[in-house]
């Protein structure tokens, strides 16, 4: 089997979820993961899925037939390697917004080899103040040796610069 990952970008409308995994189903394909919002009037998502190897090809043209009702999917193969000595981290951030938190905050992250493997952001209203706060929620892999201890003090320093409040924990 082969592991593919789409990403799928079209105006947003009723249905583009079901030709999408209408073209995965019907060529013998699982969807195992995805991720897909609603954004500014357009459907965007990522999905793994996995496939028979013979019946890739044909997915990838099925897929890519889609196109022609406006919906532009991608097709990525990768492997499903995972470095088992790594761990999982969960990051919370929730503060004023500002331009820049997410580039600070990854910088942050990838000066000390840390990957994204999952980010959420939104902007919240601000519960009895009124405003808008920003949210980011992240599960963060760290490398087996990495100072996880350090990279908490970074985040907190930058929180306090940035003035958000930053909680890193163990996922």
């Amino acid at each position: 089997m082969a592991t593919l990952v789409l990403t799928v970008l079209g105006d947003d409308r009723p249905g583009l979820v079901s030709a999408v995994s209408a073209a995965v189903v019907g060529h013998g394909g699982s969807w195992e993961r995805s991720e897909m919002a609603r954004l500014a009037g357009k459907f965007a998502g990522i999905v793994l899925v996995s496939a028979p190897d013979d019946r890739v090809e044909e997915l990838r043209g099925a897929l890519g037939a889609l196109a022609a009702d406006g919906l532009v999917v991608t097709v990525e193969g990768t492997s499903h390697a995972e470095d088992d000595a790594a761990s999982r981290l969960r990051l919370h951030l929730l503060g004023a917004d500002r331009p820049g938190i997410v580039a600070e905050i990854s910088r942050a992250a990838a000066a000390r080899h840390i990957g994204i493997e999952e980010l959420r952001t939104a902007l919240v209203e601000a519960p009895m103040a009124g405003g808008t706060l920003f949210e980011l929620d992240a599960v963060l892999v760290s490398p087996a040796g990495a100072d996880v201890e350090e990279f908490r003090g970074a985040l907190e320093a930058l929180g306090a610069e940035l003035m958000v409040d930053v909680d890193l924990g163990e996922h």
